[in-house]
């Protein structure tokens, strides 16, 4: 038609790196028009497409888009970037280096919180109680200040930031995470796979993972739901299944309760289930980069049991050793699993194991968008559940100490501090830090806890912790 052939001699303008507003259906099904840059041109014989990434969205709301729907009115072309030379030739030296940001960005704040660190909770004799510190002084944590908001497909979450709200830190590359994402080659800025079919779920991929070329063209990349051995076609499937005979997750079962399962796997142990597990995942994570090199991790796999065997829900892996109290380095519940309790169900077997070994942990940073929101609720939750259960003793307000909140949680006292200043419960009144717990927090948690109805065992729990440090190279 005369429409069509307009279009496609519009769409020859665009190119790479263009930008415009893109038409879209936001979270009330509404019609609006967000600025998109052009990430790649696809020219078909009828008409082009254009992979279109929005601006100041999430990554996995990334699409093709057809020329109907770009505003051609407002096109900007990409600008040549000057580039400057870096200092004394030296990696980091440029303005916009990720090692310069970070330094630049993280000055001294030497202001300390005076010992004893009094926290009182009440409201009009709620309840009350001391929070003191132990082991001398400690750096004072700034109280988060109100971010932008940026919508995803999941609702408006936050944006991904440090756990330590408004102390920003280096991240740690260690393989299995990455922070800066400005030098992502253009073709790891675009998902390659349309669709996976895990078992009885289809799942729509939110971000690139680096399967084998030949497969990314495919419309439905078969998974075999117990080992993860990806298959090109339904038929390659069906004659796996006849060979494999996995129907659980390799490794050793560590804990069960009703239908939930978890499983302990040694990624140098298990090195071909680890990589496809890590290719599954990557598909929806976007931080991650861990894919081949499994051997100083282990993967906990949570699953449900049925009939037919055990289906892989979600999982976490973690470093056999960490210098950083990591307990976590990545972790993902799968699409279909999402919004029913499984995510704090994973981060609450993570701090069982860290009991268990006796030591506090922290997850690996920086966290998703979804993980942050994941991981603040849980430490909202469980140090509200704390504070709460907290009587008076001998007819004085209890006492609580940040340290006994720490080793009764296993959560670093770092992330208990933030999350105090994140719910804004401390406030300086009268030459004291004091913590307000308002009746509208404690109605809050009382209406969340009713909707929790996934918890750990630890009775179900059947783990023994290992000193890899004298286990040679893993």
């Amino acid at each position: 038609s005369g429409l069509n052939y307009s279009l496609f001699k519009i769409g020859k303008h665009i190119i790479e790196g263009c930008r415009l507003p893109v038409l879209r259906k936001n979270q009330e099904n509404e019609d609006e028009w967000p600025l998109a840059e052009v990430l790649s041109v696809r020219d078909l014989p009828r008409t082009p497409l254009y992979y279109v990434h929005y601006i100041d969205f999430n990554k996995r709301l990334d699409e093709w888009v057809t020329p109907d729907r770009l505003d051609m009115k407002k096109l900007q072309f990409p600008k040549k970037e000057a580039r400057t030379p870096p200092k004394n030739g030296l990696p980091g030296s440029g303005p916009g280096s990720p090692e310069r940001d970070v330094s630049a960005s993280a000055p001294s704040r030497g202001k300390t919180l005076p010992a004893p660190f009094l926290l009182v909770c009440g409201k009009q004799k709620l309840i009350t109680f001391f929070v003191s510190w132990k082991n001398g002084s400690t750096r004072r944590l700034i109280p988060p200040q109100p971010g932008r908001k940026r919508k995803t497909c999941g609702g408006t979450d936050e944006d991904s930031q440090d756990s330590s709200d408004g102390i920003p830190s280096a991240p740690r590359m260690t393989g299995s995470l990455v922070s800066d994402r400005s030098h992502d080659d253009i073709v790891t800025r675009m998902k390659n796979i349309d669709c996976i079919e895990l078992g009885r779920h289809r799942l729509k991929p939110w971000y690139f993972s680096p399967y084998p070329q030949e497969l990314t063209g495919l419309p439905i990349l078969y998974l075999c739901e117990y080992c993860l051995q990806y298959l090109k076609s339904l038929k390659c499937l069906q004659r796996h299944l006849t060979k494999c005979n996995l129907r659980h997750p390799p490794g050793n079962e560590i804990y069960r309760k009703g239908t939930i399962s978890f499983f302990e796997i040694d990624g140098r142990k298990n090195k071909t289930y680890s990589q496809n597990l890590c290719l599954l995942a990557k598909c929806f994570l976007d931080h991650k980069t861990l894919y081949y090199d499994t051997d100083p991790f282990l993967f906990y796999v949570m699953t449900e049991y049925d009939s037919k065997g055990f289906h892989i829900v979600g999982y976490f892996s973690k470093e056999k050793e960490s210098t950083e109290d990591y307990n976590v380095a990545c972790i993902l519940t799968l699409p279909p699993y999402q919004r029913r309790g499984y995510g704090k169900l994973l981060i609450e077997f993570s701090y069982e194991l860290s009991k268990v070994e006796g030591k506090t942990g922290t997850p690996e940073k920086p966290l998703s968008d979804l993980g942050l929101l994941s991981y603040r609720s849980y430490w909202t939750q469980t140090i509200l559940e704390i504070l709460m259960n907290l009587k008076p003793e001998n007819g004085e307000r209890p006492q609580i100490t940040i340290n006994e909140i720490s080793e009764i949680t296993s959560v670093k006292k770092e992330d208990v501090i933030s999350t105090l200043q994140y719910l804004n419960l401390i406030n300086y009144y009268k030459g004291q830090y004091i913590l307000t717990l308002s009746e509208d927090i404690v109605e809050g948690h009382e209406r969340a806890m009713q909707k929790r109805h996934l918890r750990i065992d630890s009775k179900g729990l059947h783990f023994t912790p290992k000193d890899w440090s004298k286990r040679g190279k893993w």
